[in-house]
């Protein structure tokens, strides 16, 4: 891709290999030793591979991109509190970081400090880093599908931040997936046999490309996805993607009647993190969300989002809140100023959002 945001693309590109790398070692070493009863029971605050993998993985893009991009704010999930308070997990973390050629740590101490440059906002900053080292942590768990994410934000034209570029690792989901408009409906346990993976970007304006995440050879080239979001032009054309009853934050019965009223198969693909539903939109598995939270006061994670939705732009889609605003990438951590996600081809966002407030409506959810 021939673009001004080539030499941050390749960075990007070569960071999401390396973390993708990390995540696989410690799954792979971990179901090595478990049962899977002890991998049903743990969580993400257990002393589990998905806390160590998070841990190194933000390390390594934390470290890498600061080095590379000194001027650049970072922000990410994960804190580094846990780790000086639990020496026993920093040496794992420090360990695990070694199988990554992209950057190496002088000491355990090194590492924390790189892991807690994320937690600041990074004010006065043209341009911020945003990332999410493993999202969907209970499906990373069981060896089901879980994403790696990379964003790049920088100041818009009318103040606030806008995405730039966007690099989602999803080592294990197949990268042929959405090729000659296929279309299938996919799950969490839709799982690449071949160990692949897949590795889904774009910088803003020059479209989405797919390609194999691990052991890509010479003649594979780059698959730059069609913009079949566009071609949509009535809801005739949408296909779901959600999470259907696996998360308790989200009202599901409203979804399902958004999806009768518009006369959409329900739930489509089913996926529990949110970067490879973004995913799933971008490559036409789907090409409609909605999200309505239980609570108004629920707010959404800008790493779970940022970047990722970028992707179904760059196809054709509309993203805005259920309230029909645009999503406020500003605010800082949280995006305080939307409720809920609505995805859709451009030309029949309206049909959707209609839809949705005639849902929340009849719930008495507005």
């Amino acid at each position: 891709m021939d673009s001004p945001l080539h030499h941050e693309l390749t960075v990007a590109l070569g960071l999401a290999r390396q973390a993708a790398l990390i995540s696989q070692t410690v799954l792979s070493e971990f179901f090595l030793t478990q049962q899977k009863s002890e991998v049903d029971s743990l969580t993400k605050t257990d002393f589990s591979p998905v806390t160590v993998a998070d841990f190194a993985i933000q390390a390594l893009l934390a470290g890498a991109l600061i080095q590379e991009f000194p001027d650049d704010a970072l922000v990410g999930e994960e804190s580094a509190d846990e780790l000086r308070d639990n020496p026993q997990l920093l040496q794992q973390v420090a360990t695990v970081l070694k199988v990554a050629d992209g950057w190496h740590a002088r000491d355990e101490s090194h590492v924390c400090d790189v892991i807690d440059l994320c937690t600041l906002e990074g004010q006065g900053k043209k341009r911020t880093w945003v990332f999410d080292p493993i999202d969907g942590t209970k499906t990373f768990l069981k060896g089901k599908q879980y994403a790696i994410n990379i964003a790049l934000l920088a100041e818009g034209k009318e103040g606030g931040r806008e995405e730039v570029m966007s690099v989602v690792a999803c080592p294990l989901l197949d990268w042929t997936l959405g090729t000659e408009g296929d279309g299938q409906a996919i799950n969490d346990a839709t799982v690449d046999k071949t160990g692949r993976g897949a590795v889904v970007y774009c910088v803003k304006g020059h479209g989405v490309f797919v390609e194999p995440l691990l052991n890509k050879t010479a003649d594979e080239k780059p698959r730059q996805v069609p913009r079949h979001a566009e071609q949509v032009k009535t809801v005739d054309g949408l296909k779901s993607v959600t999470c259907w009853q696996s998360l308790d934050s989200g009202v599901d019965t409203l979804h399902e009647r958004v999806a009768e009223q518009l006369g959409m198969d329900f739930p489509g693909s089913d996926l529990l993190g949110w970067v490879n539903r973004w995913v799933c939109l971008s490559l036409g598995l789907a090409n409609t969300t909605v999200w309505v939270y239980k609570k108004r006061e629920r707010k959404a994670k800008i790493w779970d989002h940022a970047g990722a939705m970028m992707l179904f732009r760059e196809v054709g889609g509309k993203i805005t809140d259920v309230d029909g605003k645009s999503i406020d990438l500003s605010q800082g951590r949280l995006l305080n100023q939307n409720f809920g996600f609505l995805a859709a081809p451009e030309r029949v966002h309206g049909a959707v959002l209609e839809a949705v407030n005639e849902a929340m409506e009849q719930k008495g959810g507005r």
